[in-house]
């Protein structure tokens, strides 16, 4: 029987996090902290962490072999990760459209703030945690579980890359953020990047707060912002202005 620990304070909630790794320990982390700290004490939100070694029967814990055909380091068996998902299926009823399983890979998909609003909208996620040189084809092609990366880099593990994902999801479930409109302005949610923000003091450094902004008018606040976000857009991310220019491609 394998042991999991749930940090939620209650057993019925909205939305639920259930991660498969080899470090449970590194759970929650960094989502002690913060918004999704505060969500996860009142109970919007659940942690389900699950050790992946006590899926493994014999005495040294054993969840990894050597590639086949020869290479550097170690590759996540199917027969382990496999046991690990028909375990979770059986003791609940989650695993279906409204709660998806991901792998977490460096050639997984790009994580994006679409897949971010997707997963909110779900009643949970089960996310496996890379390890090595990742999994075993096999139990990915069997059980149809999609690969998800947070970026072009390679970390130790899939555990940061979990907490990331996590986050993003987490700030988009109802009542975590007191100010919803703040989650309609932000960078990704309207296909561009956050215009420049600015506070107190109106000048520093003999640079002054933009007069628009100062203005009380909002009409042309509301122009400047989306000025400056397609500004920002079109030389940071031209990436995100083609799709922004082009929407009926996307």
């Amino acid at each position: 029987m394998a042991m999991k620990k749930n940090l939620s304070n209650k057993t019925s909630v909205s939305w639920t996090a259930q991660i498969v790794t080899l470090f449970p320990e590194m759970f929650p982390g960094a989502l002690a902290y913060s918004l999704s700290g505060k969500a996860l004490k009142k109970n919007l939100w659940s942690l389900d962490v699950v050790n992946l070694r006590d899926y493994s029967s014999d005495y040294r814990k054993t969840v990894d072999g050597p590639p086949a055909g020869g290479g550097a380091g170690l590759i996540l068996r199917a027969d382990i990760v496999d046991k690990a998902i028909n375990d979770l299926k059986t003791k609940s009823n989650r695993h279906n459209k409204e709660w998806p399983i991901i792998a977490l890979s460096p050639r997984g998909q790009v994580f994006n703030q679409k897949m971010a609003l997707n997963f909110s909208k779900c009643k949970g996620i089960t996310l496996i945690c890379g390890r090595y040189e990742g999994f075993d084809e096999r139990v990915l092609e069997f059980h149809s579980i999609p690969e998800v990366s947070i970026g072009d880099f390679i970390i130790s593990g899939g555990e940061i890359a979990a907490q990331v994902l996590i986050d993003s999801t987490v700030r988009l479930i109802p009542q975590v953020i007191g100010n919803q409109d703040s989650l309609v302005e932000e960078s990704f949610s309207t296909g561009l990047l956050e215009y420049p923000q600015y506070t107190n003091p109106r000048i520093w450094r003999d640079l002054h707060i933009p007069e628009e902004l100062l203005s009380g008018h909002h009409q042309k606040i509301r122009q400047w912002r989306i000025k400056k976000s397609e500004e920002l857009t079109k030389i940071r991310r031209p990436d995100l202005w083609i799709k922004y220019k082009n929407p009926s491609k996307n």
